[in-house]
């Protein structure tokens, strides 16, 4: 039984000094290198709760602390999207997003051990820019419109604002230089939203609005590796 205990605080203490090592780098440089997250509503789509997957479209610096580090970091991300506008049989519209991110804010460590869950929190600034255009979607609608020549409709909005984001995580450190780590996290966007349309007929149709806009946006799964620079021993 003594055995069995003092093999238990060998592991421990071994566990906890290798993470202490960590708080021996000034810094470290984080790469997501996937993640699940959900966008910005385009216009008035009909399924706004997809997940969309990007990769090694974040990068982020780490300011060590002991339990605390501080994070800076951005990302960038732009991808093809086709969705259903205003219902199923409406319009179906095709683009491209382009989205900006850069926050910053903080995460504290629970634990001195190998494995160590964490929790945080950032504040930050989006862009997210959609251009494309859109199509009837009824067949039905379509066939009576082709002998009068059926033209797309030029689609833009943008939305700017700012983030404020919770974040909960767990980090695995496999060595003293390196950690791997799986967070999620919920975005409170509050943005300020241009859109505009024009039909590319003879009547060549514009309308505009601006609102202002408030949501939640779920980022269920981040997956990185962060590399640890600086030691100050």
């Amino acid at each position: 039984m003594k055995k069995h205990l003092l093999i238990l605080v060998l592991l421990l203490s071994g566990g906890t000094a290798f993470s202490q090592m960590n708080a021996d780098y000034n810094y470290s440089i984080t790469l997501r290198g996937y993640g699940a997250m959900q966008m910005p509503k385009l216009f008035n789509e009909t399924d706004p709760v997809q997940f969309i997957n990007s990769y090694f479209s974040g990068i982020m610096v780490k300011f060590n602390d002991n339990q605390i580090n501080y994070r800076l970091g951005g990302s960038y991300l732009k991808q093809g999207k086709t969705f259903y506008n205003n219902c199923n049989t409406c319009e179906v519209v095709t683009g491209d997003v382009t989205d900006y991110t850069f926050k910053v804010g903080f995460e504290k460590n629970m634990n001195f051990s190998r494995v160590q869950p964490y929790v945080g929190a950032d504040l930050g600034y989006r862009a997210n820019r959609f251009v494309g255009t859109s199509m009837n979607a009824n067949p039905l609608k379509a066939q009576v419109a082709a002998d009068a020549t059926l033209y797309p409709n030029k689609m833009e909005t943008s939305k700017n604002g700012f983030l404020l984001s919770p974040v909960v995580g767990i980090k695995f450190h496999p060595a003293a230089q390196f950690t791997v780590f799986v967070e999620s996290s919920l975005d409170f966007f509050y943005s300020y939203e241009r859109q505009e349309a024009v039909t590319e007929d003879a009547n060549n149709v514009r309308s505009f609005t601006r609102t202002n806009k408030s949501e939640f946006l779920l980022n269920p799964v981040s997956v990185g590796l962060s590399f640890h620079l600086g030691s100050n021993k």
